[in-house]
C-alpha cells in the first residue's frame, strides 16, 4: 500500500465490531480505530430475559468488553460519542462529543438503533446495571403486563415473563393481522401465536395503542380496548441512530425513515470511502444481528479492495430471511426462508437459541 490508512469504525454493535476486527487483521498496515458509546457491545437477543429477571447471570456475561477484541497491534478501542463528521473526497475526520478528532481514510457507519423500552439500556456500566435492577423490579411487583408490540420483541418478552410467573396476566397488542412481519410465512406467524395462546398469553391483533400511559390507568387502542394494566411495556422496533450523519453529510444521505441510503456496494452515494451497515442503512430487509455480520463482509472485502487500489468492488445481494424467535428458555419457533419456508419448532429454537440466547458465540467472537 502507498502509505498507512486510518480506518474508523463508528459503533460497536456485531457488525461494527466484525468489520474492525477484521480490517484490523487483513490490512496490518492501517490503523483501525473502534469507537463507541461505551466499553462493551450490549448484546441485544439477551435483553428480554435478562431485564425480566435475576434468574440468570446475563448482566454479568451479556455486555461484552471490547479489551480482547482487537488480535493485532494496529487495533484500537476509543470510547466516545461521534459528534459530527468532517468529510472530503480523500478522507476527513470524526469529531467526539470531547472535542477529540480522529482521522480517517475509510470511514465506517455502524450507528445501530435508538430502542424504547426496557431495550433502551444505558450508555455507561453504573446507568446501565441500575436500568436492568429497576426493570426486573418493576415486572416483578406488576400482575398485569400489556406489551406493545408483537414482533420478536414482544413475543420474546411474553415468554420470557410466564417462565418466571405463569399467573401474570400478559397481553400483546399488535398491530399487524398476525404476529411478526409478511415477510414470514402464514403456518410460522400462526405457530407462534398458537404456542403463547398455549402459555395463557393474551394477542389482540390489528390494533394499536398510540400513549402509553404510565400511572396505571387502563391501556386504550384505536378500536375501542380497554385493557387493564399496571405496566405498560413498549416492544415496537426502534429507529435509526443516524442524526449526526444527516447534520453532518446532509439530509440526502437518509432516506424518509432516517435509514442511511447505501449503493449495492454498501458505499454512501456521493461518499466512497464512506460505508455503512446493520440496522441503520435503507436496504430491503429485515432487521438483525445476522444481516449485519454479512454486511461487515462486504464492507471488509471493498476496503481492503480499496486500500489495495483495486476498484473491483462486491454488491450485497441480501442473506437469506431467518430467524428464531424465544418463547421463554425452553421453546420457540425457526423460521428459514427456503423453499417453500421452513419452519422448526421448539426442540430447534431451544437447541440453537432459547437456552443460551447465543452468548458463548458472542463472547467467542469479542475474544472471551
Amino acid at each position: 500500500m502507498a502509505s498507512k490508512k486510518n480506518i474508523v469504525v463508528v459503533g460497536g454493535g456485531s457488525g461494527g465490531s466484525l468489520v474492525a476486527k477484521t480490517l484490523a487483521g487483513k490490512i496490518p498496515s492501517a490503523q483501525v480505530t473502534l469507537i463507541n458509546p461505551v466499553d462493551y457491545l450490549v448484546s441485544r437477543p439477551t435483553l428480554p430475559r435478562m431485564t425480566v429477571s435475576d434468574q440468570n447471570d446475563l448482566l454479568e456475561t451479556a455486555l461484552v468488553p471490547f479489551d480482547k477484541l482487537f488480535t493485532t497491534p494496529n487495533g484500537k478501542f476509543v470510547k466516545g460519542l461521534v459528534e459530527t463528521i468532517q468529510a472530503n473526497e480523500k478522507g476527513g475526520n470524526v469529531v467526539l462529543t470531547d472535542g477529540q478528532q480522529i482521522a480517517y481514510d475509510f470511514l465506517v457507519l455502524a450507528p445501530g438503533s435508538i430502542w424504547e423500552g426496557p431495550l433502551d439500556i444505558p450508555e455507561d456500566a453504573a446507568g446501565a446495571k441500575a436500568f436492568v435492577a429497576q426493570q426486573r423490579a418493576a415486572f416483578s411487583k406488576a400482575s398485569k403486563i400489556v406489551l406493545v408490540g408483537g414482533g420478536a420483541v414482544g413475543i420474546e418478552f411474553a415468554g420470557e415473563i410466564k417462565d418466571i410467573w405463569p399467573t401474570k396476566e400478559v397481553t400483546i397488542v399488535h398491530g399487524e393481522k398476525g404476529l411478526l412481519n409478511s415477510t414470514y410465512t402464514a403456518s410460522f406467524r400462526n405457530g407462534m401465536e398458537k404456542g403463547l395462546h398455549a402459555r395463557g398469553i393474551n394477542i389482540i391483533l390489528d390494533d394499536f395503542v398510540d400513549d402509553i400511559p404510565t400511572d396505571g390507568s387502563p391501556v386504550k387502542t384505536r378500536k375501542g380496548h380497554s385493557i387493564e394494566a399496571d405496566l405498560v411495556v413498549s416492544t415496537r422496533g426502534p429507529r435509526p441512530r443516524t442524526a449526526f450523519i444527516a447534520q453532518s453529510l446532509g439530509e440526502d444521505v437518509l432516506d424518509k425513515r432516517g435509514q442511511i441510503k447505501v449503493q449495492p456496494t454498501l458505499q454512501l452515494i456521493g461518499h466512497s470511502n464512506i460505508f455503512a451497515l446493520g440496522d441503520a442503512i435503507d436496504y430491503v430487509e429485515q432487521k438483525q444481528v445476522m444481516k449485519a455480520m454479512a454486511h461487515s463482509g462486504i464492507v471488509t472485502a471493498n476496503i481492503v479492495a480499496l486500500a489495495s487500489g483495486s476498484t473491483k468492488l462486491k454488491p450485497y445481494k441480501g442473506s437469506t430471511e431467518m430467524i428464531i424467535v424465544t418463547n421463554g428458555k425452553n421453546g420457540g419457533r425457526a423460521y428459514i426462508g427456503m423453499l417453500w419456508g421452513i419452519v422448526l419448532g421448539d426442540w430447534f429454537a431451544r437447541m440453537i437459541k432459547s437456552k443460551t440466547l447465543l452468548v458463548p458465540m458472542t463472547r467467542g467472537n469479542m475474544g472471551y
